[in-house]
């Protein structure tokens, strides 16, 4: 498992900091599944590991969808078996994200990558770092039987 933290090349760059528009972060897993399965498995029985208590997710352009545990947003782009780009805000948040949730082919299986950007600070972001590295965990644990 590895995330973005760390200085960015020698660059004097603090770690998830992006020019314009906050700080992000980034987690990713590799797996021993194929990628139409574990993509079918985000979009399902793994949805509310990753999202929230939510039944399914739009993969509309601009649908908008709300899990039962407040997070809210709308869809900004989806390609299946790939990605999807979602905003993401928690309701105790007063800004609104951006999550993307994106599968690629990898030698030994498929990387689940979770990217979070427009993060407020630096305390949110090493707090959501903990967040998707826990879930990263859970997605992978689950995947691997798949």
């Amino acid at each position: 498992m590895s995330d973005t933290a760390g200085d960015t090349a020698g660059t004097g760059k603090a770690a998830g900091k992006a020019r314009d528009e906050g700080w992000d972060v980034g987690v990713r897993q590799t797996v021993a599944a194929f990628v139409p399965e574990v993509w079918r498995y985000l979009l399902s029985g793994g949805l509310h590991v990753w999202l929230g208590d939510i039944d399914s997710l739009p993969t509309a352009r601009t649908e908008k969808y709300a899990t039962r545990d407040g997070v809210v947003g709308e869809v900004r782009s989806y390609v299946d078996n790939s990605r999807i780009k979602l905003t993401w805000k928690p309701a105790d948040w007063p800004h609104s994200t951006e999550l993307q949730v994106s599968v690629r082919e990898s030698v030994t299986g498929t990387t689940i990558v979770i990217q979070h950007d427009k993060l407020a600070d630096r305390e949110e972001r090493r707090m959501m770092l903990g967040h998707w590295k826990n879930v990263i965990a859970t997605l992978a644990a689950a995947t691997d039987s798949l």
